[in-house]
């Protein structure tokens, strides 16, 4: 069972022009600090001058620590100011129903309904029988500092993105209902060329309704926002701000790596990968994305872009996380070859969607890393797999695109 329930206090964009100038991309989007106070320079109001208000200065010199005590003082302040701002709204005991229309797949529709979870809900150690599942470990520090966010503003800015199964279809074909009845409160395209729509849901009848469509759910699936919901927890709160999506509507692209190591002698590079892998060379000539599971591509500054198959007896096939080329590029390419047995280790750079496999190659060929590595998206069956099993996604392995977007709703906490 899965419950969701109004937001009592909601902060949201006035209209649709006002919600162009306030959302953004989430904090952990972003590639550098430096991409962050660009934007923010082309956008001065966006919602990241308080998710990472760090960045909220007069040039990037001035970039502080994202955790700093004078980040936090610059977010209150800039929370206030968008509390007061003529750009936004306060609005009482709301669900809401989120489309996002990508271009890139016009044969489906993605839309879900928005509130607030329960984090007594969240599967953990401590609570093995929770109904929301998350598909990966958390970073303590990362959740702290998020939490110190949300404590320190009194507001939850970011949804955790979920994924249900409805498997009838049932509540798919009632939020499509619902949205096909009148015309979106707020209307936004992002930088993907994206469209975000959401419909704010007042009526006290239509939110019981949206609530027992969603309570026949039996799990629900973190695609994005484990630390936003982690940070919740930690701080004692009963709910998170999250959104829930029918899972077959979401899109999961490929998350890459780059390698900022020294550079092995070639005859060692290849020994090493023989060992785990059949070698060759991608069939097309030019920056190298697999799409089919078990190909690995593998930049080289010197051999150029080549192909890896992971060779039988390598991993477990039986074990979802295991076998998830994300894992086996960890196990038996970073720890075996390079020697980097830690995910967490400061020389794997993990590269999402908005950066492409030229981009990767720019950066080995400009010097800046030793190797680029590109891997085929993980499926929604093996994501769900996992999630069933009970085990943890390798780290960074599932870029769900397209993404839920920042500052469309926001939750107060203050009463």
């Amino acid at each position: 069972m899965i419950t969701i329930t109004p937001v009592r206090r909601a902060l949201i964009p006035v209209d649709s022009a006002a919600a162009a100038r306030i959302s953004a991309p989430n904090y952990d989007e972003f590639q550098g600090d430096r991409e962050i106070w660009d934007l923010l320079q082309d956008n001065p109001m966006s919602v990241l001058r308080v998710t990472m208000a760090h960045c909220h200065v007069d040039s990037p010199d001035e970039i502080c620590l994202g955790d700093s005590r004078d980040a936090l003082v610059r977010a209150v302040a800039n929370m206030e100011e968008l509390e007061a701002s003529e750009l936004t709204e306060e609005v009482r005991d709301i669900l809401w129903v989120y489309e996002i229309d990508d271009p890139a797949r016009t044969d489906v529709r993605q839309i879900g309904l928005g509130g607030m979870a329960r984090t007594d809900e969240i599967r953990t150690v401590a609570t093995p029988q929770g109904t929301i599942i998350r598909n990966e470990g958390v970073r303590e520090p990362k959740a702290l500092g998020r939490a110190d966010l949300i404590e320190a503003t009194n507001a939850i800015i970011g949804m955790v993105n979920n994924g249900v199964d409805d498997a009838s279809g049932e509540f798919q074909s009632q939020l499509e209902a619902h949205a096909s009845g009148a015309p979106p409160d707020l209307e936004v395209v992002d930088q993907n060329a994206n469209r975000h729509r959401v419909w704010v849901v007042r009526d006290a009848g239509e939110i019981q309704r949206f609530q027992e469509l969603l309570a026949q759910e039996p799990y629900a699936y973190v695609a994005d926002g484990n630390h936003r919901s982690a940070a919740a927890a930690m701080l004692g709160y009963e709910h998170f701000l999250s959104v829930f999506f029918p899972v077959r509507t979401m899109g999961i692209r490929p998350y890459n790596r780059l390698v900022r190591a020294s550079a092995l002698p070639s005859d060692r590079l290849e020994a090493g990968i023989g060992e785990k892998f059949a070698l060759d060379t991608p069939a097309k000539v030019g920056p190298y994305q697999p799409t089919e599971t078990h190909d690995i591509g593998l930049y080289t500054p010197d051999g150029g872009w080549l192909r890896l198959r992971s060779l039988p007896g390598t991993f477990d096939p039986d074990d979802a996380a295991e076998a998830i080329d994300y894992g086996i590029v960890q196990k038996n390419l970073f720890a075996h070859v390079f020697g980097i047995a830690d995910a967490g280790d400061d020389r794997l750079t993990f590269i999402g969607s908005n950066k492409d496999a030229a981009w990767l190659q720019r950066e080995v060929d400009e010097g800046r890393a030793a190797y680029a590595v590109t891997i085929a998206a993980v499926t929604m069956d093996e994501f769900i797999q996992v999630c069933r099993q009970n085990r943890l996604m390798p780290p960074k392995s599932t870029w769900f695109e397209p993404k839920v977007r920042s500052g469309l709703v926001m939750a107060l906490l203050d009463v």
